[in-house]
Formats: structure tokens, sequence, C-alpha cells
């Protein structure tokens, strides 16, 4: 086994494991994160605040199918982890060989779904008339190379799953400097607009996914890929699905919860969509440090699970809640006191740094709740408890916040600060639900 590949997780130093693991991951989701943050620079700097807003309206579009895919990547990186962690390597295989051939039927399926759906969406959202165009055409573009995006996805995930986050972030370092460079190319040299940072995106993320894929079937490690050997095995499809669908369908319902916050932000005009976007992207960022921990817990609960060592996959869950929750705090002191500076960096338009500042200071501290929902969450999908986390999130960020919206919009006042205070009330309520639910039932979750 090359220790320069993957990590066992299963012994050592708890601290030390998953800072090593988790370290390579936040980067590579901050690097992940620049393609449509570049795509929102160049767009509001060069084009205009209608591209910049289209770019944001288009966000919550791709991030329901995304999330959903995301989830079948929890469910196989949870099963390959615990084969790992229990040293079974024909387990491993027949996982690895399953996800990668489902992985080809998604990108089929969700291309057709996102090229034809752009419209109705866009429609359903009461995208305003000065936005809509270009929308289309961004997600239009966006969406015939949704292909790339999936596999790379699926890729890094397998890595992950046995504990290799270094390359990954390697390929995402390379793709994030090319989208970089052609964002400019296309937009400033050939003045093709947002269809120029689209075309930017895909092809970026194609040259991911070819990395990726030769990466598997290159490789000597003990996850090698044999495309000869590729074939779905219905056992192991229905436990990847156990864990992987409850996940998919609770991202992919949020995300169309947060469509309908869109929607009411959509009503106050372009400034406060552009503002609402620029917010959005940088609180993506600061969502980065817990997501990264919470597939640190994932992966770390997982193999301990798959090696019986259940007090250290318990330790592992509290070192990550305590982490994440500390660097998050830190740098949403940094965004509350900065939050001008930082929209700056999408747009000069006052009325969007104002938009913009003004959903970054009432929503920044409000995170920390957020922290403790998603590593739990994670450590009790390590754990085979998937449906769990995704009843209690359903009911929080989609019933509890939708409630809010309509009584606030309705009968209370209806100001851009309130409806973009939507996401508070589900994070908070999620947090308290969540932390009642792990305390209670952690040690009787299913294990596969």
């Amino acid at each position: 086994m090359s220790k320069s590949s993957v990590k066992d997780m299963t012994e050592g130093s708890i601290i030390g494991q998953i800072i090593m693991f988790s370290l390579p991951l936040m980067l590579g989701n901050i690097f992940q994160m620049l393609y449509n943050t570049v795509d929102s620079i160049v767009v509001g700097n060069f084009v205009g605040k209608e591209a910049l807003a289209a770019v944001g309206s288009t966000t919550m579009i791709i991030n329901m199918l995304v999330f959903f895919f995301n989830g079948f990547s929890i469910g196989a990186g949870v099963l390959i982890s615990r084969y790992f962690g229990g040293k079974d390597l024909k387990g491993l295989h027949r996982a690895i060989e399953t996800t990668i051939a489902t992985t080809f039927v998604f990108c089929v399926i969700f291309t057709i779904i996102g090229v034809l759906g752009v419209k109705p969406m866009l429609e359903f959202m009461d995208t305003p008339a000065d936005v809509f165009e270009d929308a289309t055409t961004y997600l239009r573009i966006y969406f015939m190379g949704f292909s790339g995006l999936l596999i790379y996805n699926m890729g890094s995930g397998i890595l992950r799953a046995v504990g290799d986050t270094r390359r990954p972030l390697m390929f995402l370092i390379l793709t994030s400097i090319i989208n970089t460079v052609l964002d400019l190319v296309l937009v400033i040299g050939f003045k093709m607009g947002i269809a120029g940072v689209a075309t930017a995106t895909i092809i970026s993320q194609m040259i991911s996914a070819v990395l990726i894929l030769y990466l598997l079937t290159s490789t000597n490690d003990i996850y090698k890929f044999d495309w000869n050997d590729m074939g779905i095995d219905q056992e192991i499809l229905k436990m990847i699905f156990a864990v992987g669908l409850p996940a998919g369908i609770q991202s992919v319902i949020t995300a169309f919860s947060n469509v309908f916050v869109q929607s009411y932000i959509n009503h106050f005009g372009s400034s406060c969509m552009a503002g609402w976007s620029c917010y959005n992207k940088l609180d993506a960022f600061i969502l980065l440090p817990m997501s990264s921990m919470a597939m640190a817990a994932t992966t770390f609960v997982s193999q301990n699970v798959g090696a019986h060592k259940m007090k250290r996959a318990d330790d592992g869950t509290r070192i990550t809640v305590t982490a994440a929750t500390g660097i998050t705090f830190v740098i949403a002191v940094f965004l509350y006191f900065f939050s001008s500076t930082a929209v700056r960096m999408f747009s000069s338009d006052p009325s969007v740094i104002e938009y913009g500042s003004l959903f970054i200071r009432t929503n920044v501290f409000f995170l920390l709740a957020n922290c403790i929902n998603h590593t739990l969450a994670g450590a009790l999908r390590g754990r085979g408890d998937s449906r769990g986390p995704m009843i209690i999130m359903i009911m929080n960020f989609v019933v509890v916040r939708q409630i809010y919206l309509f009584v606030i919009t309705h009968y209370v006042v209806n100001t851009p600060k309130w409806v973009g205070f939507g996401y508070p009330v589900g994070w908070v309520c999620c947090c308290i639900t969540e932390v009642i639910y792990y305390n209670l039932k952690h040690r009787k979750v299913n294990v596969m």
C-alpha cells in the first residue's frame, strides 16, 4: 500500500489524521469554488451587473443536480471507506467499479435534464427580463459540459474514501488556473460575454475529469480501476443508495428551497440580485471549513466503523466539530468587518456593494450553527445513518425556512434584509434539532 496516496485513518493521532486529511480537502474546495467565483468577478467587472445577477441566479439550479449527485458520491465514499478500513479489497473494487459505471449513467441523464429544463426553471424563479437571456445562455452551455464536473467529483470521492486528498487538490489548482486564464481570454479578448465564462468553466472541468480518470486507471495502488471490470453490482448499488439517496434528496430539496429564497430576492431587482449573488459567493467560501471537516468526519468515522473502533469514531467527531467551529468563527470576524471590501471584488456598483454587505453582516455569525449541522451530519453518514440528517435538514432548511419567508413577507415586513435572514432561521433550528438527535441516537445508528 503506497503511503503517499492512501491514508489509513484507523491508527495514529486523531487530530493529526483529521488535519492531514482536511487541509488538502479544504484547499481543494477553495479552488473548486474559484470556478464560479472567478466567473462572477470577471462578469461583474467586465460585462455588467445584469450578467453578474444572471450567473448568481443560476447557482441554485446547478446546485440541485450537483447536490443530488454528491449524495450518491457520499454513499459510495462511505461504502468504499468501510471496505478500506476493514481491509476488504474485493468489496473495495466492486464498490469502485459500480460507482464509476453508475456515474456515467448519471452524466447522460443530468445533461438531458439540465439542457431541457433551463427555461422552465428560470421562469419558475421569476427571473427578471433583463437577466433571463444571459442566464439561459450560461446554463445551456454549462450543462452541455456538466459531465466533466460529475466525473471529477466521483473520482475525487473515491480518492477521499481511501484518504487521498492531495492529488485531487493538485488537479484543482491546475484547472482553476486554466479556468481563470480562459475567462480572461474569452471574455476580454474575444468579447464572448457570459458565453465565454460558461465555455471556460466546462473546458476546465473536462480537463479535471480526464486527469482523474487517468489517475484511477494508471495507478498501481489498491484502488486501481480497470475498464474491463466496469459494471454495476446491484447489491453494492443498494448499499450506496441506502446512504447516498437520503443525502442526495436532502441536498436537492434544500437547494430547491433556496430557489424559493432566490425568487423572493428577485422581486427586489437586479441590484439586490447581484448583491445576493456576491453574498452567496462569499458565503460559499466560509462554508468550506465546515464542509471539509464534514467530509473528514464521514471518512474518518466510516473507516473506524469498518475497523470496529467506535470510541475512536466518537472522538474524531468531537474534534471535527470543535475545529470547524473555531475556524469558521475567525473567518466570520474578518468577513464581518471587511464586508464592503469583499463585495467590491465582484462589483464596483454602489447599490450592489450596499446589498451584498447587508446580507453578509446580517447572516455571517449564524454560520457557526451550520458548522455543527454539517459536521454532525457527516459523522452520522459515516456510521450509515443518512435518513436522520435528511429528515432534520429538510424540516428546518425547507419547511421552517419557507414558513418564515411566507409569514415575514406577507404579514410582517418585506425587505431584503429580512428575506435574507431566512437562511439563519433554518440553520439555528436545525442545529438545535441535530444536537439533540445525535446525543440520543449516535450510539444506536445502523452499521452496514
